[in-house]
């Protein structure tokens, strides 16, 4: 791809998607206070104001609470036992491999009793994230939009940027810096993979599990639905935890470039828009005091099994894929992290060599359609939004229509990429493995 080409309709793309990113966020949490989750038609521009003031106003509780949850693991990022892996050659950098400090599970077994402790002990109870959420979320906002800007200045100051268009707008948007690093505590911390894996997947799971348990302290119980939602968070986060070693050779960290469309979905945009399902599930238990009522038990089951199954290939389609790389670079080294799903690690599998030098796997899931774990995404994002059939509403299904879309359009700069890297070896590997997302259909 060339360094000049234009992603998302260039500037005024950019401009379109980072007032509509800042809008959603802030509409879904004014929809939760106002119309229980429903659609939000304020009745004057004034009584917005006023409703946004009262909802989503920064406050110091919610700026410590934030910033410290951040810094947290920023220092354990530094400070805690994990793999030493290595990434791909940055080509822009003559081909330097940079080193990943992969301990984003001691990370979250840390964490999980630092909560847990804070909790019984009283000094934070969990709930106080279901109670100053929009003031949380305009925090994650503020300090996202100002970590863009520092970044995207540090680096052209420092002259560390790669594959500019020079149209500033759309630099921002994207990035300049590809490996943004910090030294704390004598360790190099990558900013970017910090805010991939945990800022953003860890708070997203905090504020549902506050969810959760403001609905236990209201009821003395979890309903199924937030347990759904519960279970499916609880998994997802899990294994991008235990699976960190792999993804430092994703595209997010070995092509994308750290701007504002990453730091603010990582640090804001994820963990408010993706708890969206538990909030409505919350809000209008509250407001009807009926939390079990309408639940169809046949629905929950359904989306249970479907859960557990997309997750199943979703974990092992991954962990095939990334650990046949990193046995092929020499780089694989068996965990033991819970759970390790079976078929998870091929072995002498089928691949085509390509002309670069590059293999392509066509074996496992992989020889069933070139992106299993989209679909699986897919799925996941679907039993999300269905948990909510409870209290029927629209809005519950803005997640897995905006995930698609994202999906889709991820598919389109990943086929782009390897047509130009592979050339007509990607013609053979089309013909070897012909559908992209469903067996047979797509």
């Amino acid at each position: 791809m060339s360094k000049e080409e234009k992603e998302f309709g260039g500037t005024p793309g950019a401009i379109g998607l980072m007032i509509f990113s800042h809008f959603v966020p802030f509409y879904f949490a004014l929809s939760l206070r106002y119309s229980s989750g429903g659609l939000y038609c304020p009745s004057s521009f004034d009584g917005f104001i006023e409703n946004f003031k009262e909802t989503c106003s920064p406050t110091w509780s919610a700026f410590f609470l934030y910033t410290g949850f951040c810094f947290l693991q920023l220092i354990f990022a530094a400070t805690l036992p994990g793999l030493v892996i290595k990434g791909l050659p940055v080509p822009t950098e003559n081909n330097r491999q940079y080193t990943y400090n992969c301990n984003a599970l001691s990370s979250w077994y840390v964490t999980l009793v630092l909560v847990a402790i804070l909790h019984a002990t009283g000094l934070v109870p969990l709930t106080i994230l279901a109670d100053q959420f929009g003031s949380v979320l305009c925090v994650a906002v503020i300090c996202s939009d100002i970590l863009s800007i520092i970044i995207h200045f540090y680096a052209l100051q420092t002259k560390q940027t790669c594959r500019m268009t020079h149209s500033p707008i759309y630099d921002f948007f994207m990035g300049v810096w590809l490996n943004p690093r910090i030294r704390i505590l004598g360790q190099d911390v990558d900013l970017k993979m910090l805010a991939e894996v945990r800022l953003s997947w860890l708070l997203l799971f905090l504020l549902i599990v506050s969810a959760a348990v403001k609905q236990y302290e209201a009821f003395h119980t979890i309903t199924w639905p937030m347990m759904l939602i519960l279970t499916a968070q609880l998994l997802y986060i899990n294994a991008c935890m235990k699976g960190e070693e792999c993804i430092p050779t994703t595209w997010d960290i070995f092509y994308e470039k750290w701007g504002w469309m990453l730091i603010y979905w990582n640090l804001a945009g994820v963990p408010f828009v993706y708890a969206f399902q538990a909030y409505y599930i919350l809000v209008n238990s509250l407001r009807t005091q009926k939390p079990t009522e309408g639940v169809s038990m046949t629905l929950i089951i359904v989306c249970f099994t479907v859960l557990f199954f997309a997750y199943y290939i979703w974990d092992s389609s991954q962990a095939q894929k990334n650990r046949f790389r990193m046995k092929q670079r020499g780089t694989y080294v068996p965990r033991k992290a819970f759970p390790q799903v079976p078929w998870n690690t091929l072995e002498n599998p089928k691949y085509l060599k390509t002309e670069c030098g590059s293999t392509l796997l066509i074996d496992g899931w992989w020889k069933y359609c070139r992106k299993p774990h989209y679909t699986a995404d897919i799925c996941m994002a679907t039993c999300w939004a269905l948990s909510c059939h409870q209290w029927p509403g629209l809005l519950p299904y803005f997640y897995p229509a905006f995930f698609t879309g994202m999906i889709i359009h991820r598919y389109t700069r990943d086929i782009a990429r390897c047509k130009a890297k592979y050339g007509k070896d990607w013609t053979i590997y089309c013909k070897h493995v012909p559908y992209a997302f469903i067996p047979g259909l797509i």
